[in-house]
């Protein structure tokens, strides 16, 4: 007997009762079985919403065989890529009604990885994606084995494993060709560290970009992602189109790992009084928000971390269903905006263009903020091959 005053907990027969069925009809609804009828379902949910039903999540677990959770093992949060690639992953996830618990690793070594799969593994998961593209970490995901799906995000093709990416050569080769095809006779190109797969990736596209062209491969700069690198690049840049020579080879155009090496590269070039993209055009990677922001606007490369998400959710869903589903890239888009333009003249530098290029999108109305970048092109085809990129 329920001490006096005891509120007891609501369990699925009280559902059951609220919407007039039966008590296995509550539990196909709420385990998103798909043989119910839609005005039964309805009915359902709003005798769960009236009551302020809960279910048991431990309860569901041991009669399905699902904690209808995902295991994400990640690192360096604290960058944009990463933090976008697990947001559009929680955002996948929880539309298909799972949800997603994080571990974050203090190292990218083969050991810090392991541990958190296999505690994913003890904590009944239904799947486990690892996001990490450094090191270690990565490489050794090749050799796990659990008993549960293990997804690879952004770590490009491999077919010993399910793997889900963003396509990163492909990327590098739009920005490259970009410049190019605006008369360009080389791209510079500041990488990201050695020991990231994406940065390699993008290394490989640049370079292969060129090479297709016939172009000269200049020596890589490398930087670490965060403005400072960046701005140490512009420098050393900058010297090298003031102290140019007869004859040598000029500094035109460069192409940066990611959109925060490219702010700190365009603070050094202000210093030091060039102009862009008089000077120097320059290509960005990633496409953040304020990159539309930038003095001036940059042009940059986007990648879609929401469908990505998407895609992994979904390759995670085919493999619990038992089907041998590869997921194919995500294709990357060319934003263009104003920091490229053609190389200035051999007599000289160009002035700072005064009147916005053309193809840049006007300011939002009084009292209206602007739109991301991203909602002011939503429908546009992905570039990949063309010269055409969005124009914002």
């Amino acid at each position: 007997m329920e001490p006096e005053g005891a509120t007891r907990a609501l369990v699925m027969s009280d559902v059951a009762a609220r919407a007039g069925v039966s008590h296995q009809t509550v539990s196909r609804v709420v385990n998103g079985h798909p043989h119910v009828a839609p005005a039964t379902r309805q009915r359902v949910q709003q005798a769960i919403e009236d009551l302020g039903y809960r279910p048991n999540t431990a309860a569901r677990a041991l009669v399905t065989g699902s904690t209808r959770t995902f295991g994400l093992v990640t690192s360096h949060i604290n960058q944009y890529g990463p933090a976008q690639t697990l947001l559009g992953l929680e955002q996948a996830a929880r539309a298909a009604g799972y949800s997603l618990s994080v571990a974050i690793l203090d190292d990218d070594s083969e050991g810090a990885m392991r541990e958190a799969v296999d505690r994913f593994v003890a904590q009944s998961v239904d799947a486990v994606l690892a996001l990490s593209t450094y090191g270690q970490a990565v490489e050794s995901l090749r050799r796990f084995e659990v008993p549960v799906p293990l997804i690879a995000v952004q770590v490009g093709r491999d077919e010993r494993r399910p793997t889900v990416w963003v396509d990163q050569e492909a990327g590098a080769a739009l920005a490259t060709r970009h410049l190019l095809e605006l008369g360009h006779r080389t791209v510079h190109h500041v990488a990201g560290p050695g020991d990231s797969m994406e940065a390699r990736g993008r290394i490989v596209g640049w370079r292969r970009e060129l090479l297709a062209a016939g172009a000269e491969v200049p020596e890589v700069l490398t930087g670490d992602w965060w403005p400072a690198s960046g701005h140490a690049a512009g420098r050393e840049l900058a010297a090298r189109i003031r102290g140019r020579r007869a004859g040598e080879p000029a500094v035109t155009a460069v192409f940066l790992a990611n959109d925060q090496m490219a702010l700190g590269l365009l603070n050094a070039l202000h210093g030091e009084g060039l102009t862009v993209p008089g000077d120097l055009s320059i290509v960005g990677f990633d496409d953040v928000p304020e990159a539309a922001y930038y003095t001036p606007p940059l042009t940059t490369v986007r990648q879609d971390f929401a469908e990505l998400g998407r895609r992994g959710v979904e390759l995670v869903l085919a493999r619990l269903g038992g089907g041998d589903h590869q997921a194919e890239p995500v294709e990357p888009q060319l934003v263009v905006r104003s920091t490229t333009g053609p190389p200035p003249s051999p007599k000289g530098r160009r002035e700072a263009p005064v009147a916005a290029p053309a193809g840049t999108r006007a300011l939002a109305a009084p009292g209206r903020l602007p739109r991301r970048a991203a909602d002011r092109t939503a429908g546009t085809t992905p570039v990949t091959g063309g010269r055409k990129g969005l124009l914002t």
